[in-house]
């Protein structure tokens, strides 16, 4: 697979001999398994040489084996009658890295995710291993999507627009923010038990629980919008106010990303002509979207766009983020980063707004994808200024 290739590439020049894997995302990512809920952990090892291992809970071993194209799966723990290595995944994972002559190897570990308390448990297990941080070579192997990420993003896309147009119809019947939010999700997950049989929407979990479901919506009207996340309540908008919904869906354990700004009747002139100068902004944006060009400069472009209009002091920290297995990937669209846009790369372009002491806020946001020409908007529902 080209990720594995990737990975593999990056701990070549890094002179790492193993990757070693506790993320949910990350063991997902080389194997093809969430178990969704992690009350054990699930422990992929990439060895730079080799193919992937996968050290599972055995009683996830039958889950494991059905969805994970692994075929090295290794069990700890205790479960009816499967044979494992052992009680506990400490010596199990010991005993694999010593079968593969890599207990005294440099292996890379996620410092970012790892809690203090496991990577000093690890340090202690393997003393003669040298453990190095991993988490920027996951980071950039994620920035390119292989060829069933994108056709899986395309499917959350899909669902993602459905679960917009039921928003904007529970909002023009005068819904409140749980209406708008529950209706929307109602519609994604219908769409998805009756036609997307071969298709998952499960989350990635944690050690405390799962995530069944990964179809979200959420809904903030008026002055709540500065809130910029937070549950739906039972306030409805109220005429002549803006109202921002956010929708993340997710397909096999891609997500897609999709934000609308709704004007619940005729807006304020303020409010009117900051979505106004967002779309404008977005149209100058497009051009830039395309192989070889700076990401920053989509950001650059934005901040000029919002000086020229007069919102100076209302510059957003950043226009977006990288999206794939998470709904917020650690790359940001921002001036500083040094990304450069190449075919396959997945981002959400959400410049926006706040101007807290006019009561002005915009969120719009689509999923794009950079294409071998130019990009490609992933998600499709309506745009531009949307009164209802």
């Amino acid at each position: 697979m080209n990720r594995i290739s990737r990975l593999k590439s990056l701990m070549a020049a890094r002179g790492i001999d193993a990757l070693v894997t506790f993320k949910p995302e990350h063991s997902f990512y080389l194997s093809g398994f969430n178990p969704i809920i992690f009350s054990h952990p699930v422990i992929a090892i990439l060895p730079a040489e080799g193919e992937p291992v996968i050290l599972v809970h055995a009683l996830r071993d039958d889950h494991g084996r059905s969805e994970s194209w692994v075929k090295d799966i290794r069990l700890y723990g205790a479960w009816s009658t499967k044979v494992t290595m052992g009680p506990n995944w400490q010596d199990a994972l010991r005993a694999i890295l010593a079968e593969k002559g890599l207990d005294a190897s440099v292996l890379g570990v996620e410092e970012d995710y790892l809690p203090v308390t496991r990577h000093r448990l690890l340090t202690e297990l393997l003393p003669k291993a040298k453990l190095v941080d991993s988490s920027a070579v996951f980071d950039r192997a994620r920035l390119v999507k292989d060829a069933d990420e994108i056709a899986n993003v395309r499917v959350a896309a899909a669902l993602a627009d459905i679960g917009m147009d039921a928003a904007q119809d529970a909002l023009a019947q005068g819904g409140s923010e749980r209406e708008i939010a529950t209706s929307s999700m109602a519609a994604m997950n219908g769409h998805w038990a009756l036609h997307l049989p071969d298709h998952e929407v499960a989350d990635f979990g944690s050690l405390e629980g799962g995530a069944q479901n990964g179809l979200w919506t959420w809904a903030l009207a008026g002055d709540r919008m500065f809130r910029n996340c937070d549950n739906p309540t039972q306030r409805k908008p109220q005429r002549g106010e803006a109202v921002a919904v956010f929708i993340w869906a997710i397909a096999n354990g891609v997500h897609a990303e999709n934000e609308r700004t709704f004007a619940y009747g005729p807006l304020p002139d303020a409010n009117r002509r900051a979505i106004d100068t967002i779309l404008k902004i977005r149209e100058d944006i497009a051009p830039a979207m395309r192989p070889g060009a700076p990401l920053a400069e989509l950001f650059h472009i934005t901040k000029r766009g919002l000086e020229d209009a007069g919102y100076a002091a209302n510059i957003p920290g950043r226009i977006g983020h990288t999206i794939g297995l998470g709904a917020h990937e650690h790359t940001s669209l921002d001036g500083k980063t040094d990304v450069i846009l190449e075919p396959g790369m997945l981002f959400t372009l959400e410049p926006n707004l706040r101007v807290p002491d006019r009561g002005v806020a915009t969120q719009i946001s689509d999923t794009i994808l950079i294409t071998e020409t130019g990009h490609e908007f992933l998600t499709q529902s309506r745009g531009g200024y949307i009164e209802v």
